[in-house]
């Protein structure tokens, strides 16, 4: 990875903001082909007020919502930022999704994203969610690139 991926890149890529902007850096980038990020679980989320006010857990469709933003982020860096600004990125189909541990406060969620295949109006990943090594969540990805004007 030639330079950093810090949240202003994150941010400069994807249309996410607070409080929904779920990851916080790039560990590992190969364009193309493959995206490491991190997404710091902090007690201040504001899913955890509900989710459950006595035994925080993080909702497992946010956990696969972040390894999607990671998944955009690495589709949406090979796109010239004039056309990224115009380019929507949507989730068109989740599948073999597995949820083995909870993801709690004070975690740091490990995104591994791998692209299976790429056309010009969709996409196909994998990914991997871990903490602390062991495997948290999986998922196969899908989804629709658009283009506007």
């Amino acid at each position: 990875m030639e330079k950093p991926y810090d949240i202003l890149a994150i941010m400069d890529r994807l249309p996410h903001r607070y409080p929904f902007l779920l990851i916080d850096r790039i560990l590992e980038f190969v364009p193309g082909e493959k995206v490491v990020a991190i997404k710091n679980v902090t007690i201040n989320e504001p899913f955890f007020q509900g989710h459950f006010p006595n035994e925080p857990v993080m909702p497992g469709v946010l956990i696969v919502e972040a390894m999607a933003q990671a998944g955009a982020f690495l589709v949406l860096d090979s796109i010239d930022k004039e056309k990224r600004e115009r380019t929507f990125f949507y989730f068109s189909a989740i599948d073999k999704v597995r949820f083995r541990k909870k993801v709690v406060p004070g975690d740091q969620l490990i995104l591994e994203i791998e692209l299976l295949r790429k056309r010009s109006t969709a996409a196909k990943m994998t990914g991997i969610a871990r903490v602390d090594g062991t495997r948290v969540a999986e998922a196969e990805l899908m989804a629709a690139i658009g283009y506007g004007t």
